[in-house]
């Protein structure tokens, strides 16, 4: 985010670069950067002539480097966004003449989204030099917490690790997607509200009591009733609970559960870091760790990979419930 501020800064400043080439696995901050660009850097009356949005599915490379090369009208700057340049991967190098020698009256905006450039081929190199490249790196689900919390606090707001969770687990990692919702929050909840389960299940429409999380919970303290209760929740509404999330989400669970049995120093600290997950959920592990030694992790693990293919239709004949059910029976007995 740092490195956005920056790019955002400069263009504040007028401090602005011929080629921006947004590049990487994750769109958010690419079509951010972009939109940036189109809103702020001519104004309303200038963009009628000045300003295009190219498809990289439409332009060749070719079209691209023509329409940057005109001159603009009756202004200091045009504008060229190319989206989904990506659909433009096999002659994206054909750009670098243009790249080495680029309109310094244009500045062309190149969206490339789930995709990078070679950095041992020339176009890297030449924009490099004359322009701006961004990757937009994807965050991991142990990250995605703490984005959606800092995001937040840059708009007043603060949420409970417990509602950051059930957002993620929801959601999974796609950014735009979670910041759809926290738009939707913001709107219904004043400045300075404290998010919490209850807002969650009340304006998104995820259950506070039966999800994931608290699936998790239960089992990793074996109360079987409360996770069965959440099995059956599951069941009647396999719509917004697909069994494939559940055993992925468990997998995880399990899978640091294992790693945290051959962790030497077992300190809180030490703990969160080697997971990778927040001091809020520590104690699940340590109360899980004394219900599920390592012997019995790695049990589990097993049951979870075959359920996994199971889910997916290889070799099964039961409905998806009957599969989760099984695998939780087998989980806590």
């Amino acid at each position: 985010m740092n490195e956005i501020r920056t790019i955002v800064s400069d263009i504040k400043k007028g401090n602005i670069k011929p080629i921006y080439f947004l590049m990487g696995e994750e769109p958010y901050y690419i079509d951010k950067i972009s939109e940036y660009i189109e809103s702020t850097v001519l104004d309303e009356a200038e963009k009628g002539f000045n300003q295009q949005v190219l498809y990289g599915r439409d332009a060749s490379v070719e079209d691209i480097v023509a329409a940057a090369k005109r001159y603009p009208m009756m202004a200091e700057r045009q504008v060229i966004i190319v989206k989904e340049a990506q659909d433009l991967s096999r002659s994206i190098e054909k750009l670098v003449s243009y790249a080495l020698h680029p309109q310094p009256t244009t500045v062309l905006v190149l969206n490339y989204k789930y995709k990078k450039l070679d950095k041992r081929k020339k176009l890297h190199k030449a924009i490099v030099k004359s322009g701006l490249i961004y990757e937009s790196k994807k965050l991991y689900e142990n990250q995605v917490s703490d984005w959606i919390r800092k995001v937040l606090s840059g708009k007043k707001y603060q949420i409970e690790p417990k509602a950051a969770q059930m957002l993620v687990e929801f959601l999974g990692t796609d950014l735009s997607k979670i910041a759809n919702e926290l738009d939707k929050l913001m709107l219904i909840l004043p400045k300075e509200t404290i998010i919490n389960d209850q807002h969650i299940e009340e304006n998104i429409g995820i259950s506070k009591d039966f999800n994931n999380f608290e699936l998790q919970k239960a089992i990793g303290a074996k109360n079987v009733l409360k996770a069965n209760r959440i099995i059956n929740y599951f069941v009647e509404n396999p719509k917004n609970n697909p069994t494939v999330m559940t055993i992925s989400l468990l997998n995880n669970f399990f899978t640091k559960l294992l790693l945290f049995h051959g962790l030497q120093d077992k300190s809180k600290s030490a703990v969160s870091k080697a997971l990778g997950v927040s001091f809020y959920f520590i104690d699940d592990y340590f109360a899980a760790s004394r219900n599920y030694p390592m012997r019995k992790v790695a049990q589990v693990i097993a049951f979870l990979r075959d359920a996994d293919v199971k889910s997916k239709g290889v070799g099964a004949s039961q409905t998806q419930a009957d599969i989760l059910k099984e695998l939780v029976f087998k989980i806590l007995h």
